[in-house]
């Protein structure tokens, strides 16, 4: 199995550099990554599931989720796509939410450019998430989110799997 990688930004304290590569086709993974009915099928950290409330992947577009939990809690998220260069990069603001869409200020926000490059075995994502303090990245870090989004990637990995390329 593939491992997420996570570095810290050596010229930067408030950027995290995630990387990890899947044995499937640029295109397979560039619309896992953008599609609302695949990115629920393996979003969320398991036994968690990521349901959409509204997606317009577009400049200006958001996706409006929320993760659910096992015991039916409901952790809002909003991702607002600034830039996209189809099946290259995107660009977004990821923020919590409520069921309305109005951000969480008691949580931190995060900047995300997302880059998909296509290897000789298959598709690498590099994910920079910028975080407007030392201290936003490390109360995300604390929250789970090294290991949730490892998690989810192992989920995207089995689903990958599934799909004929």
């Amino acid at each position: 199995m593939k491992q997420t990688i996570y570095n810290i930004d050596p010229a930067s304290d408030t950027t995290m550099l995630v990387e990890r590569e899947f044995d499937a086709t640029l295109e397979w993974v560039w619309q896992a990554w953008t599609d609302s009915e695949l990115l629920a099928e393996w979003w969320a950290p398991l036994p968690f599931k990521a349901i959409t409330k509204t997606m317009d992947f577009r400049e200006g577009g958001r996706w409006h989720y929320y993760m659910l939990g096992p015991d039916g809690s409901k952790f809002w998220c909003l991702l607002n796509y600034l830039q996209i260069e189809n099946l290259k990069w995107f660009t977004a603001e990821d923020a919590f939410c409520d069921e309305a869409g109005n951000k969480n200020t008691e949580l931190p926000n995060m900047h995300w450019e997302n880059i998909f490059t296509a290897t000789g075995a298959g598709t690498k994502v590099n994910v920079i998430i910028t975080f407007a303090s030392k201290e936003d990245m490390e109360k995300i870090v604390s929250m789970g989110f090294k290991e949730g989004f490892a998690m989810a990637h192992n989920n995207l990995d089995e689903l990958l799997k599934t799909k004929k390329q």
